[in-house]
């Protein structure tokens, strides 16, 4: 036998004997014991779970989330929070059918209260919420009824004393006074868990939060200039609003109305009057009749049946 006859017989001998060749595999290739598991058994599609038993049933509805309990949520009743009141004012003036649920900043898109998710006719089907900054166009678009918006060449220099020196006293008077044991802390920081840990947490973020604010306008935080500006801010708007039912000479309620209200309606409202420890800004309001007035004609008008 030749030589070449020999080394063919060996390569042949070799390539019999070497184990066949192992199939690619991918990372993302089954095993197939499992994937033999699956084939027997295959995953199912379950439909999806329901809503939980708090979130809006009726989503028939528009829905404006906001600060307040679950049992003042239900009955429709005032917010406690200034900047909510004054959105649930305003679409109570514009007509707009609405519920309002309970709520905190870390269930809003944009991380504050208010924000509203329009109607549905599909519970599952998901809405492009409202924010607050954008509340007043959705309005104007959703209503029946078209609000009058003064024209004043003054109506900034109005705005502004709620914008800044009203709500400058009532961060330092919910906040950073007394009162932050007796409304601040049952409003805010009670309902939001039983952790005493986590409640001291959310009380100092609090603090902190509204000190930092007005910190942003002044280099300290001095209680007797904030309440002073705030008593004049009250002077002007009381003799803004004279005789007149509404701002402006208006013949309807608008959104300065819905503003001043925000905070008239809490500090003269009877379920926080108790909590009233430093009673300075509630005490600055009382005297002026016109709009103590103006804050029980919205009251009695657009939030009877609470």
């Amino acid at each position: 036998m030749s030589q070449h006859s020999k080394d063919d017989i060996s390569r042949i001998g070799r390539q019999q004997r070497r184990p066949p060749p192992t199939p690619y595999r991918s990372i993302f290739t089954v095993p197939e014991p499992i994937k033999q598991l699956f084939d027997r058994f295959p995953l199912l599609t379950y439909p999806a779970n329901e809503l939980p038993q708090r979130a809006p049933q009726n989503r028939n509805a528009h829905i404006l989330h906001v600060f307040t309990t679950d049992r003042e949520a239900l009955k429709g009743a005032p917010s406690f929070n200034p900047a909510c009141l004054k959105w649930q004012a305003y679409l109570k003036f514009s007509h707009v059918d609405f519920q309002i649920a309970s709520a905190n900043n870390h269930a809003s898109p944009s991380g504050a209260l208010p924000f509203l998710l329009p109607a549905s006719s599909d519970p599952l089907k998901p809405t492009q919420a409202v924010p607050s900054g954008k509340l007043q166009r959705w309005a104007m678009n959703n209503s029946s009824r078209s609000i009058e918006e003064p024209s004043d060449v003054q109506y900034e220099a109005y705005l502004s004393l709620l914008d800044h020196r009203i709500r400058r006293a009532w961060l330092y008077s919910v906040y950073l006074s007394h009162n932050s044991t007796s409304i601040a802390e049952p409003l805010y920081i009670l309902p939001t868990s039983t952790n005493p840990f986590v409640r001291l947490t959310i009380a100092r973020d609090l603090r902190l939060a509204a000190e930092n604010e007005l910190l942003k306008f002044s280099t300290v935080v001095n209680a007797e200039t904030l309440h002073n500006q705030a008593e004049e801010a009250f002077a002007a708007l009381e003799t803004l609003l004279g005789d007149n039912r509404w701002f402006f000479g208006a013949s309807g309620p608008g959104l300065f109305d819905a503003s001043v209200f925000a905070y008239t309606h809490l500090l003269l409202d009877a379920k926080l009057g108790k909590g009233w420890v430093d009673t300075r800004l509630r005490d600055a309001l009382i005297s002026r009749k016109h709009l103590v007035r103006h804050r029980n004609r919205v009251l009695a008008k657009y939030f009877s049946s609470s």
